[in-house]
């Protein structure tokens, strides 16, 4: 059995431990080429800007969130942030290139998204100035000539310059496909792929970032997952319950078949249609055995 012993000394000394550096490379053996599915990213050697980000109503998807700044960015186009272009990861986190033109106790913004039925929903924003993020930092943990710091990339808010690039790669796909994890999706173009009960094949791709030797490097991969499928609901009931032709079903549903269904659409959102224009969405909270000519 090893044993060590540790030694305390003056506050400020150096540490007793240091981690060992990698001593060379080697230089036996046959190179080979390896293809792989990792692109390298350029970091260009600056400071980057990072802001908290706080929304009212708060507990929103991050759908919502990245709604209200792309929105709050294009209203105070002129006022605040010009021809910045921030990167915002959904939750508390914005990062920009140059600083914004905002007091030190930060800014109260008041933010307006279109609803649903002609009724707005009404936000405040507030941005606070956190850190400055070093992206020369990075250059030197990368080049070996600073040790590096554990990374941070679930933390709220975080001053790694790892969770900064990983931002700044993820923001535009977040805008434009359906985020899931670390993976993007779009609805299906070109192919059709159920699974039953409801459910269809989402095709999509996996990015994520992470610190190589000497640089960046994206890694992207092909992923799939299951949706839900955008039809009416008479139409998915039938998928869940095994039925086949809607009109040779005369009689209101069992309540086995009322238990099945409650748990296969509760939670689930719909959007009505017998309202002529005005089309609102609801989610389901559960299915009543009263046939629809005697609920109100």
């Amino acid at each position: 059995m090893f044993r060590t012993k540790v030694t305390h000394g003056a506050v400020g000394a150096q540490p007793l431990f240091s981690m060992p550096r990698r001593p060379g490379y080697g230089t036996m053996g046959k190179p080979i080429k390896l293809l792989a599915n990792c692109f390298q990213v350029e970091i260009p050697k600056m400071d980057v800007y990072l802001y908290e980000v706080d929304i009212k109503p708060d507990k929103c998807p991050r759908r919502v969130n990245r709604e209200v700044v792309d929105s709050m960015v294009q209203h105070f186009k002129v006022t605040i942030f010009g021809d910045r272009r921030p990167v915002y990861d959904g939750k508390r986190s914005l990062y920009t290139a140059n600083p914004l033109p905002v007091a030190a106790a930060g800014v109260d913004l008041d933010v307006t998204l279109p609803g649903e039925g002609g009724k707005d929903r009404p936000f405040k924003v507030s941005i606070k100035f956190v850190s400055l993020v070093s992206w020369h930092m990075l250059h030197e943990v990368l080049t070996g000539r600073s040790m590096a710091e554990p990374l941070e990339l679930d933390k709220p808010i975080s001053t790694n310059p790892v969770h900064a690039v990983d931002v700044v790669l993820r923001h535009l796909p977040s805008m434009k496909y359906t985020p899931v994890g670390r993976s993007f999706f779009s609805a299906p173009e070109g192919y059709d792929h159920p699974l039953g009960g409801g459910r269809e094949v989402w095709f999509g791709f996996h990015q994520s970032v992470r610190p190589a030797m000497w640089k960046m490097m994206l890694n992207i991969d092909v992923s799939a997952t299951a949706f839900y499928k955008a039809q009416p609901v008479i139409q998915f009931m039938c998928e869940v319950l095994d039925i086949h032709n809607i009109d040779e079903q005369p009689r209101p549903l069992t309540d086995s078949h009322r238990v099945k269904f409650t748990k296969e659409i509760k939670g689930l959102k719909v959007e009505v249609t017998h309202c002529g224009t005005m089309r609102r969405k609801y989610r389901v909270c559960n299915v009543t055995r009263r046939p629809a000519s005697h609920q109100t």
